[in-house]
């Protein structure tokens, strides 16, 4: 492995994979062990010299430090003209060395969706095995599940208090108590699966990277920044890239694989000369491919920050990810998948203006909702062609009427967790909102609180028609040698968070890599 300098950095390699994070670590390692040479680039720093990296009750302290981007979202009308900080990951291991540790792989009519949608090859039965194949499943491996892949999951020793009011909570509401929240079905409350090991973050570089050190075939080069691909008529041929303030140029004797993730992707293709060609025109860079749909058709899931409760008392130290269990529930009858999730924050979970008004500090928890199931679409649009240049990023929160009502209706649910039996033990007291809400009320405290769940996805966007960036190979339409292997390809946003899907996607890429090699 080779990091942090070029002593030694080769001329070319037979696979370069750009973006170190959940997607690059995976493809990278799985392609190094199957015998090809690659070189991994990163823009970000090593992982092991942030103690709080490893401490998987420690993401939040993470969270706009020098090992995130400090990306956000533009103001949105419907969230009050707020602007929304998006936390993604600088740093060896992306947002896998930042998040909050979660493994949910979503309903099976989420990946039925994304087939029928034009990514064939996609359906639930079809990932399966990729996912399976990531997975060390503390249950062992059954029809669902997987044991002895790179990936720890675990759920808790010793739940939190709040966790298991959650849990136990849910179950005096009426709802089902799921042995595994990867099971067969969704819908019910749960012990969240992590990604820990004995109470340490379990990332994709502790899975794909670490245990390839010294591996010859592995080079990982950090402090590298993407600049621009390289290109021989269609053919991409490599990149260039800033290293120790100067660049440098690698060619892929193969192939390019990005993983940058959903905002960085389309930046470097659209540096490069790939997109809608009234950007490249805007932005003055030259037209090399026609790709409309590059920045378009960006999703996230709205979380709501969030239903706090006061207690009498401090209910102890955090444990596991400062959460550990999740319910997952329909906003209405007939719907055929749970759309709304929420989880137990160890803590209070406000933002300023809530948090200032309602007064959060002291014996404070929470149960955050949100919508997996929205339906509101945004957009990507670089202001600037330079590297670190201005970025717009719209969600459009809220912008459709069903986002809204159901989170609306969320909020009835988690406030009913009060009048339940674990609640009362635990002596919680609605705090924000302290009752129940009148719609025009639950309104107005959606639109104050609605945040992201950090599930940006959708940019590049995988599929046939006209609007597609990839094809179901997740080759770039109109190139060759280069392939997306991120949250980037998502068509359709899955019903859960985006980490295990976007490890799913890499799996199924080094696959496709390795068959084309």
């Amino acid at each position: 492995m080779l990091t942090d300098a070029d002593e030694g950095l080769k001329a070319a390699y037979d696979i370069i994979v750009v973006g170190a994070g959940t997607g690059g670590c995976v493809v990278a390692g799985r392609l190094a062990a199957a015998g090809l040479q690659v070189l991994l680039v990163e823009a970000g720093p090593r992982d092991e010299a942030h103690p709080a990296v490893a401490d998987a009750g420690a993401w939040v302290s993470l969270l706009g430090g020098p090992l995130d981007w400090g990306l956000a979202y533009a103001p949105g009308p419907q969230i009050g003209g707020r602007v929304v900080p998006i936390p993604r990951g600088r740093v060896l291991g992306g947002s896998s060395s930042i998040n909050a540790i979660l493994w949910n792989r979503g309903h099976r009519a989420d990946y039925d969706a994304w087939a029928a949608a034009g990514a064939t090859g996609w359906d639930f039965d079809s990932i399966l095995p990729f996912f399976k194949r990531a997975e060390d499943w503390e249950g062992g491996e059954t029809a669902l599940r997987g044991a002895g892949g790179p990936l720890r999951i675990e759920t808790a020793r010793d739940p939190h208090p709040v966790a298991r009011a959650l849990v136990e909570g849910a179950a005096e509401l009426g709802f089902p108590v799921l042995a595994d929240a990867n099971g067969p079905d969704i819908a019910g409350a749960a012990f969240a699966n992590l990604n820990q090991r004995a109470g340490r973050r379990w990332s994709v570089v502790d899975g794909y990277i670490r245990p390839l050190a010294g591996n010859p075939n592995l080079t990982v080069l950090t402090g590298s920044a993407a600049l621009e691909l390289t290109f021989e008529g269609s053919a991409c041929t490599g990149l260039r890239h800033s290293l120790d303030g100067r660049i440098v140029e690698t060619r892929a004797r193969r192939e390019v694989v990005l993983a940058l993730g959903a905002i960085e992707t389309p930046r470097l293709l659209m540096r490069s000369g790939i997109g809608d060609p009234e950007d490249l025109v805007r932005l003055g860079l030259p037209r090399r491919l026609a790709l409309p749909g590059i920045g378009a058709n960006l999703q996230d899931h709205p979380l709501l920050m969030g239903v706090n409760f006061r207690v009498e008392k401090a209910l102890g130290p955090v444990r596991d990810n400062g959460g550990g269990a999740q319910l997952n529930w329909r906003s209405r009858d007939g719907l055929a998948v749970p759309d709304l999730h929420a989880f137990v924050v160890q803590g209070p979970h406000a933002g300023p203006e809530i948090a200032a008004e309602y007064g959060v500090s002291g014996h404070v928890f929470a149960v955050s909702p949100g919508l997996m199931g929205s339906r509101s679409v945004g957009f990507l649009r670089m202001e600037s062609a330079a590297l670190d240049g201005p970025v717009t990023i719209q969600p459009n929160y809220l912008a459709e009427a069903a986002d809204r009502d159901a989170l609306i209706a969320s909020l009835d649910t988690v406030l009913a967790l009060a009048d339940t039996a674990p609640f009362r033990r635990l002596g919680a007291v609605p705090l924000s909102p302290p009752r129940r809400l009148t719609r025009a009320e639950a309104g107005r405290f959606v639109e104050r609180t609605c945040s992201t769940f950090f599930h940006t996805c959708g940019t590049c966007a995988m599929g046939t028609g006209p609007a597609a960036v990839v094809d179901p190979a997740l080759n770039l339409h109109g190139a060759t040698g280069l392939r997306i292997a991120d949250a980037s390809v998502i068509p359709l946003i899955p019903t859960c968070n985006t980490q295990a899907p976007v490890v799913m996607i890499a799996e199924r890429a080094a696959d496709l890599v390795a068959a084309a090699a």
